[in-house]
């Protein structure tokens, strides 16, 4: 059994899911130009990263391996993680109108947000237990969050600082993120020291 706190330490710093392994980028750059949407997009992406890795592990291990139907997998958790998002959608719509309002077009980015598919294939491709599965997606979520937040502050001070206009917006903000994936490239070494 693998040891759940690396996978978390792993999966939170060392390959981030954005600045490592590049997936997640289209609500990265669209979503992170200031910190309170960072962070409702951020908090989204956690909980239905982790219930979709909950449904997909176990769809997948009860159903799609016992019956040898593992070629199914992406058709079954693309459709799993929309309708997921779907119902989550429609619950907060129904009991939690505020917090339906104040995630606004969000909730619904998250069916298209690659990274919560990722997350569900290497789950599998790792052949994570239940409890590593979900440390995974936790850990994954929260460096997600964390990295969408830290890049939104970059963004707003960038918008006040005096750029060359020819840099301004998408050309400095890909400058940030590349600097932003070297620093997190620090961490590769980390546990070589552990």
């Amino acid at each position: 059994m693998k040891n759940p706190a690396l996978i978390f330490l792993g999966a939170f710093l060392i390959n981030n899911i954005v600045l490592m392994r590049f997936l997640g980028l289209c609500p990265f750059f669209g979503v992170s130009t200031a910190v309170e949407t960072a962070t409702g997009m951020g908090m989204a992406v956690i909980f239905v990263m982790t219930l979709a890795s909950w449904i997909t592990w176990i769809v997948f291990n009860v159903i799609l391996l016992p019956l040898n139907l593992v070629f199914l997998r992406t058709a079954v958790f693309i459709l799993t993680i929309a309708s997921l998002v779907q119902l989550v959608e429609m619950f907060l719509k129904k009991y939690y109108r505020t917090l339906y309002n104040a995630m606004g077009i969000y909730l619904p980015l998250i069916t298209t947000n690659c990274a919560i598919l990722g997350i569900t294939f290497l789950n599998i491709d790792n052949k994570f237990n239940f409890l590593n599965a979900t440390v995974f997606a936790i850990g994954t979520g929260i460096g997600f969050m964390v990295v969408m937040i830290t890049f939104a502050a970059i963004r707003e001070r960038l918008d006040l600082a005096p750029i060359n206009p020819s840099l301004k917006g998408y050309p400095i903000s890909f400058i940030a993120a590349g600097l932003m994936a070297l620093a997190f490239l620090g961490f590769s070494g980390l546990f070589g020291l552990m």
